[in-house]
């Protein structure tokens, strides 16, 4: 038996800490792109999905008590079953593959399987971090984060600072020019975010809107700027605010079918 993704769709990006999505709950962004997602493939009922697979980099608070459950629950109901997967940065990834990997097997006729994230809700550690202290003491580098892990990977491969900025730059061009050739617009679900804030006088206010473009792409940006960025991980190092990822809030999610099912 094969697998086969037969559509897929995602949040847009948000900023994590200042974006849209700051204030949004990650199983809620979540099991709305799952909603969008079982109308937007014919014939498919909730009640069909075996399993829903969630990747998730750090499950606790808002994304703890098995959140893949949750999700499942909030979006599909009872009778459908959900877990969670941490592989850190390839969790989503690594929940596509085992959702095809049970197919292939067998197993399952239709897995929904992607990631959510809220980096404005959940700290990069954690709310607890507790190293191992035998594996702290002899192989710190075993905890190295992934600005440190940048600067080992540009330090073996030999990619210099100039290349770093010239790559970002260009893949902000490339991003914001796919914007504006409406590229990405079908395969995001619009969400509508409700906001309780206090305003300048101290009085409780609503506020609704909806985000649907990605927010870290900086269209002005520019060589001679990222090249003034001075380096966040590692004295003397190359990788800076402007060269790295951003943290961020969104969710992404795939159906996967067997053939017979798909047929």
């Amino acid at each position: 038996m094969e697998a086969y993704i037969i559509n897929g769709y995602r949040t847009a990006v948000g900023k994590a800490k200042k974006g849209g999505f700051r204030f949004t709950r990650p199983d809620d962004l979540a099991a709305e792109v799952i909603r969008h997602l079982v109308k937007s493939v014919p014939g498919l009922e909730p009640k069909m999905v075996d399993d829903v697979i969630v990747g998730n980099a750090v499950p606790e608070a808002e994304q703890g008590m098995q959140m893949g459950r949750m999700i499942s629950l909030l979006a599909l109901g009872i009778d459908v079953p959900g877990m969670i997967v941490n592989r850190y940065c390839g969790s989503g990834v690594e929940a596509i593959a085992i959702a095809s990997d049970r197919i292939r097997a067998g197993m399952a006729d239709v897995i929904i399987a992607g990631g959510t994230e809220s980096m404005s809700m959940v700290p990069v550690m954690g709310y607890k971090t507790a190293l191992n202290y035998s594996i702290a003491s002899t192989n710190p580098d075993y905890y190295t984060s992934m600005g440190l892990t940048a600067e080992e990977v540009a330090r073996q491969f030999k990619i210099s600072r100039e290349e770093q900025d010239q790559f970002s730059f260009e893949s902000h061009m490339k991003a914001a020019q796919a914007w504006k050739d409406g590229k990405f617009t079908n395969e995001v679900v619009p969400i509508t975010v409700k906001e309780v804030f206090v305003d300048e006088n101290m009085k409780k206010k609503t506020r609704e809107f909806t985000v649907s473009v990605d927010e870290g792409i900086r269209q002005d940006t520019t060589v001679e700027g990222l090249s003034k960025l001075k380096p966040v991980f590692a004295m003397g190092g190359s990788v800076t605010a402007g060269n790295s990822s951003q943290t961020s809030d969104g969710a992404a999610f795939v159906v996967v079918m067997s053939d017979r099912m798909m047929k």
